[in-house]
């Protein structure tokens, strides 16, 4: 019996997607299809993919906000079509910018007066505010070298080598030379006092970290500005100081209120803070603020009328959605200073049982330190059978995304695992990640050891071949491959010798 074309169509509608001819076939990769296809069968190819993915409130390498209040997603989708650089059409959702940047201003006690706006910028990231406050050094120190009639084309930062990537990125792209100062065992945050050592007067500015990536430790910066006031005073130098905040902005004025990091130490003149951090936002959403406006070069601020109105813009991209901005005010109103403590304390006491359910095990040493951003770094004990990233990759089976690193020079011998602990990251889970590391650390007793210890002589060399990794040790005229396990492929860059 033949189908009419009416009744090929009916049963097209009522099939289910997974028996249509879409899902028979594979999509293109790397090119668009000729053809369309319909979109609920777009949707459900995209989705299944997307189940690969990590969870990511089980992804505890990232600082990064992964939950948010139901009636904030909707305020989020609701603008998520707003541009939001067109400030003459979205004038309210500019408005609340400009609260957003006055209210994390007054959070981080800038000196302003009761009728005094603040000056500051709402950005993607983070890393575009580091830009934008290393270019206002960057064009401050020309200026002032350039009156002077002194040479302008050597400019330096200086900053611990624990600084996270963007200050190397902002280096390299804006042609500034990073001094960074070295960590040692132990000590994995920069010294103020070996940082001022490295002052000189091409220096534009020191960073300091408020809450750094591979520990959460928080630099001293009031020790670091009263050593820099001091070296000024005797060079004749105004080296300022920029805190770079992205994940201790929001947690030291309300779990520390009394420690000075801010405005309130004179030669701080820019801060900058992630909002998708511990602002509790979605990604991406960052500030900078400047301490008054004579710290942003006016060169720097560009004005455009060909949206409507004339429009004062600071930043490196131009479009971006309002989403993540109207996120920022919401969280801002709806917490207050009452549900952000709430929030920082709570994460603080998660952090306390995680670390303490770790120290019961006896099996790690703890590198954390109790001020500073609430997460746990930790190392192995004894890594001489096995290693951090074999707990690491371990960890996956049980859904745990949990980042295993080494550390910068001069500590770059010392592997570190880190859980950073963010408002969804509840007692349940914290204690159930603790039962999941005891597990995996009997399965791994039970295996026969991988490692082995460096060889004394000979040549060491290894090289990948197809989805093994030789390595092959030579004395003499003698050459002996090995075989190393996939688990430990990513090590032998640092440790040459595994199987």
């Amino acid at each position: 019996m033949v189908l009419s074309h009416a009744a090929s169509d009916s049963d097209a509608s009522v099939h289910s997607t997974f028996a249509s001819r879409y899902v028979r076939t594979s999509l293109p990769r790397f090119k668009m299809p000729e053809n369309s296809i319909p979109k609920e069968a777009a949707y459900q190819i995209i989705n299944d993919e997307l189940m690969l993915d990590g969870n990511p409130r089980l992804n505890l390498a990232s600082f990064v906000t992964t939950w948010m209040e139901p009636e904030c997603d909707k305020l989020i989708m609701a603008s998520i079509n707003k541009n939001y650089v067109d400030m003459d059409e979205y004038p309210v959702t500019t408005e609340l910018q400009n609260r957003c940047v006055n209210m994390i201003a007054h959070l981080f006690n800038a000196p302003l007066g009761e009728t005094e706006t603040a000056v500051g910028v709402g950005t993607v990231g983070s890393s575009e505010a580091i830009m934008l406050a290393g270019l206002a050094f960057k064009r401050k120190w020309q200026n002032k070298r350039k009156a002077e009639g002194k040479p302008f084309d050597k400019p330096n930062i200086v900053t611990g080598a624990n600084v996270q990537v963007c200050w190397e990125k902002f280096a390299r792209y804006f042609e500034v030379e990073l001094k960074e100062v070295k960590l040692s065992e132990g000590y994995y945050v920069m010294d103020p006092e070996k940082a001022v050592e490295m002052v000189d007067e091409n220096t534009i500015c020191v960073a300091a970290i408020l809450g750094s990536t591979l520990n959460g430790e928080f630099e001293d910066v009031k020790l670091l500005n009263d050593l820099l006031v001091q070296k000024n005073k005797e060079t004749g130098w105004d080296t300022p100081i920029h805190v770079d905040a992205a994940s201790g902005g929001f947690i030291a004025p309300f779990l520390y209120p009394e420690l000075e990091w801010d405005f309130r130490l004179p030669l701080v003149k820019s801060i900058n803070v992630s909002g998708h951090k511990y602002g509790l936002v979605y990604a991406g959403i960052g500030w900078v603020v400047w301490r008054n406006k004579e710290d942003l070069p006016d060169e720097l601020i560009f004005h455009i009328n060909y949206l409507g109105a004339d429009q004062p813009t600071f930043t490196l991209n131009f479009s971006k959605g309002s989403s993540q901005v109207i996120a920022q005010y919401y969280q801002l109103i709806r917490l207050g200073h009452e549900g952000y403590r709430n929030v920082m304390e709570n994460c603080r006491e998660n952090m306390i049982v995680l670390r303490e359910g770790l120290e019961k095990t006896e099996r790690f040493n703890i590198v954390s330190k109790d001020v500073g951003v609430p997460l746990v770094a930790f190392s192995l004990k004894d890594n001489s059978s096995h290693t951090e990233f074999e707990v690491s990759d371990m960890l996956r089976r049980y859904g745990w995304i949990l980042p295993a690193y080494t550390m910068p020079p001069d500590a770059q011998d010392i592997t570190v695992l880190r859980v950073v602990i963010r408002e969804d990251f509840s007692r349940t889970l914290a204690e159930r990640l603790v039962i999941d590391i005891e597990n995996v650390m009997r399965e791994l007793d039970e295996l026969p050891s991988r490692v082995i210890h460096k060889i004394s002589i000979g040549e060491v060399k290894s090289e990948a071949n197809g989805d093994k990794l030789m390595v092959t040790v030579k004395k003499g005229d003698m050459e002996k491959p090995r075989e190393v396990s996939n688990g430990l492929k990513k090590l032998v860059s640092d440790k040459p010798v595994f199987c």
